[in-house]
């Protein structure tokens, strides 16, 4: 988590010496560990209960060995640390002192103007010391809100040394233990901290996350083990050594979940302020469903969000993982309380979310008491962290589907156009790209998927179809679309294309990776070029180059963009004009079938077949084309008023009757 922080403020802190003040010591499990994370760590200051320890300006590689050293001497203190070894003017100083004396170095280390503080005064000045790290990894509540008092916290035995969030100066924080920062500290520290130009950091449960998957995979695995015992499949004496194998495996796989989850932050927090209303939306429904009290979560009422949207405004990162925790429990028990987890497809989810050791016990994997939880699970952290956590409950109410049918459009859109691969190439570029250009690569891919999704949903509600039945229907279209390339588009949707190129490699990404992911979008008709092609018994290349032809000789491909670009006052004329993009598209698909039906067979000549089709209705058609026309030309530009006339121009085309 912390690693992330950094790499989206272009800096590996693996290589690259960092500044960092902590609270903990060596011993401890969570500080200890955390802090030999990196062998560039610069801790300049930390304390515990007992000591305060401060090294002004430490050599990286022998800090390193010397907290090793202590991390494995049993009950170490920071006064177990080689004096020698500390830099000029630091030390390690009891907390039982009265006061302090303070070297220069330690005076501006800590931009402290006094000779001596008492111990609680110079803890106060370790936690907003100017560093880039601040990390907890000891049992205490260290920061609040302005706004809140040490009662609030609840925390006494720390009220001595608590600071105030818009106090801190550190650029990052980790919370390694449990309740460092109240809620309402976090949230200003993240708009006000930082010396005022707003704190990276997420919650204690984001940060903390590995650790409770950790556990839940170990109890998942030795429900699996002891049923492989009782039925004869393991030895008794096999079992911990089997366990023992497992260890790196189950870190790879939460440390995996830990990177998508925290991306998932990041992907919410660039959209922070034009989701605000979608936000503010779900905490109501989950409000009024009696499921969330916002006050106890530290989430802002309707008014602050009212307040947030005036002034331009999103949620913050410590909110928005607050709202991810409820859009994965919400989705999670809707997908068990569904057959999604009854799908075949989703026994490799299952299969995969186990060990590779464990796989010799498929068939107990199958009778697992916990499988379908362990599916749902799955599924809802994959929705949640790829397309966030407000768009399952979004695409219900625009589509009507249920849970079921729209987790197995998504899984089906994410094979069916190969979007994992995409993902994972996206990843692949950590610290060798600017952290705006893979976020601006990530949100196209999770647009698409969103968009995907929409679409396959209404075919599995329609046709009760199951994952691998869209993946079969689908997926050949998608391949030969993809490989066709964006020749295909009309030249506004090439255009189009070339101008998302553009604009990712301007942020630095790879032109061959910027390439691929803008020609992403144009794919969203493949599912009624695939319908199409099957009911005409035609291929899907020249389906797609009709379809596309048809698009930019009507001024659909033109009207679709327009809409993109409308951006409505409200949520209902949000859905309004989603909803009138999807007419415009059933339209157009509509008119290829009709083509279509008049040529058993693919044409040579595309242009010719649609000006036959327009021929009887030539003045329909000019019409609409001649509307078009004049609605671009306005200075105005589009409105939802004009694009609902257009549109509806364009529909009078198709039903004019033909002698």
């Amino acid at each position: 988590a912390v690693k992330r922080h950094f790499r989206e403020l272009g800096k590996d802190i693996q290589t690259t010496p960092f500044t960092c003040v902590g609270v903990g010591d060596m011993s401890g499990d969570v500080f200890g560990n955390g802090a030999l994370l990196s062998k560039a760590m610069k801790l300049v200051a930390a304390f515990d209960h007992r000591h305060i320890f401060i090294d002004p300006d430490p050599v990286p590689a022998l800090s390193w060995s010397e907290r090793a050293r202590l991390f494995q001497l049993p009950r170490s203190s920071w006064d177990d640390y080689d004096k020698a070894l500390i830099s000029k003017g630091g030390g390690v100083f009891p907390r039982t002192a009265k006061t302090i004396a303070l070297t220069p170095q330690i005076r501006a280390l800590l931009d402290i103007k006094d000779d001596a503080l008492a111990p609680a005064e110079l803890i106060q000045a370790i936690l907003k010391a100017r560093v880039e790290l601040l990390y907890l990894g000891g049992i205490g509540t260290y920061v609040k809100a302005a706004n809140e008092s040490h009662a609030d916290v609840g925390d006494k035995a720390n009220d001595a040394v608590r600071v105030d969030a818009g106090d801190l100066r550190a650029q990052v924080v980790g919370e390694g233990a449990n309740l460092g920062f109240t809620q309402a500290g976090r949230i200003a520290f993240a708009r006000f901290g930082a010396g005022g130009a707003g704190g990276r950091i997420d919650t204690d449960a984001i940060d903390n996350s590995a650790g409770v998957d950790t556990s839940d995979h170990e109890v998942n695995i030795k429900i699996l083990t002891g049923q492989a015992e009782r039925a004869g499949g393991l030895k008794p004496e096999d079992r911990d050594p089997l366990l023992f194998s497992m260890t790196d495996e189950v870190a790879a796989h939460v440390l995996a979940h830990n990177y998508a989850q925290t991306l998932a932050l990041s992907l919410q927090e660039a959209a922070a302020v034009a989701d605000l209303d979608v936000h503010g939306r779900f905490m109501r429904e989950l409000e009024l469903a009696g499921r969330l009290d916002r006050k106890v979560e530290g989430l802002p009422g309707a008014a602050v969000v009212s307040e947030l949207a005036a002034s331009g405004r999103g949620l913050t990162r410590p909110e928005l993982a607050v709202i991810t925790a409820y859009g994965k429990l919400e989705l999670s028990a809707e997908i068990v309380a569904g057959a999604a987890p009854d799908d075949p497809y989703f026994e490799k989810t299952l299969v995969h979310y186990f060990p590779g050791p464990l796989a010799q016990f498929e068939k107990e994997m199958k009778r697992h008491r916990l499988r379908r939880e362990i599916i749902a699970t799955t599924l809802a952290n994959a929705v949640v962290d790829m397309a966030g956590p407000t768009f399952m409950s979004r695409l219900k109410s625009a589509s009507g589907c249920t849970a079921e049918a729209a987790v197995i459009a998504f899984e089906a859109a994410r094979q069916v156009f190969r979007l994992d691969e995409s993902w994972r190439a996206v990843s692949a570029l950590d610290l060798k790209v600017p952290a705006s250009a893979q976020l601006a690569l990530y949100q196209e891919i999770a647009e698409v998927l969103r968009g995907q999704t929409l679409w396959l949903a209404r075919r599995a509600m329609t046709q009760k179809a199951a994952v691998q039945k869209l993946i079969d229907a689908y997926r050949p279209a998608a391949d030969a679309l993809a490989a066709a390339g964006v020749g295909l588009l009309s030249a506004f949707e090439q255009q189009a294309v070339a101008a998302r190129v553009e604009a990712f490699v301007q942020a630095g990404a790879p032109r061959i990776l910027a390439e691929a992911v803008a020609a992403l979008r144009p794919l969203t008709a493949t599912t009624d070029i695939a319908d199409l092609a099957k009911a005409a018994r035609w291929e899907a290349i020249p389906t797609a180059t009709l379809y596309h032809a048809v698009g930019e000789g009507f001024g659909f491909d033109r009207l679709r963009a327009a809409a993109a670009g409308v951006s409505g006052r409200d949520p209902y004329e949000r859905q309004a004009v989603r909803e009138l993009t999807q007419e415009m598209t059933g339209e157009q698909t509509a008119r290829v079938g009709a083509i279509m039906a008049l040529n058993k067979k693919p044409p040579s000549d595309m242009g010719a077949a649609i000006e036959a089709w327009a021929a009887p209705r030539q003045a329909a058609v000019e019409r609409a084309r001649l509307l078009i026309e004049q609605i671009e030309q306005t200075a105005e530009g589009w409105s939802f008023a004009k694009l609902t006339i257009a549109n509806a121009a364009l529909r009078s085309a198709s039903t004019v009757a033909v002698v």
